[in-house]
């Protein structure tokens, strides 16, 4: 029996370095409330102003793929209205704010504030949104505290689209 010397036939990927996984693209809006996520926690953290975390963020790297105005309208209005944001919050957390994490009240802060300015944002949107910041950058449950908190404030921030949510009949 003769035995061939050729190297038996190899698959189109063999030795060819394994592919990257690919990871959905996130929004512009998306990238803004990541940016504005960061600058929160400086400001909570280290008490950093508003103007120099914004001059800091915008030139890190992938900043210029963020929707620069919601991230200014997250960063200052977040910072601006902190007491008036703690305040709904404080309504509906079961600690004393200064005893949340801080990525926590950022991400409180950033769904907050949404729900009360960005009347372009549904809601829903918000509560995902924000519940998507916790898990990336929070503690283990902190999403499902952040999705708590949320869920009681839509129905005080935004009652007629609430309402008229839960009246809507369930797709099948």
């Amino acid at each position: 029996m003769v035995q061939s010397t050729m190297p038996p036939a190899a698959s189109p990927d063999a030795g060819a370095p394994p592919k990257a996984q690919k990871f959905p693209k996130k929004s512009a809006r998306t990238r803004a409330r990541e940016f504005a996520l960061q600058g929160l926690y400086q400001h909570l953290v280290g008490k950093n102003p508003a103007e120099d975390i914004d001059h800091f963020t915008r030139d890190l790297m992938g900043f210029h793929k963020a929707d620069a105005v919601h991230f200014d309208a997250l960063l200052h209005g977040c910072i601006a209205q902190a007491t008036v944001l703690d305040a709904h919050i404080a309504q509906k957390v079961d600690r004393p704010l200064a005893d949340l994490s801080p990525i926590e009240h950022a991400v409180l802060w950033i769904g907050a504030y949404e729900m009360l300015h960005c009347a372009d944002v549904p809601w829903r949107a918000v509560l995902n949104e924000c519940i998507e910041l916790a898990k990336e950058f929070g503690g283990t449950d902190g999403h499902k505290y952040v999705n708590a908190v949320l869920n009681g404030l839509a129905p005080m921030l935004r009652p007629d689209e609430v309402r008229a949510h839960r009246a809507a009949p369930a797709a099948s």
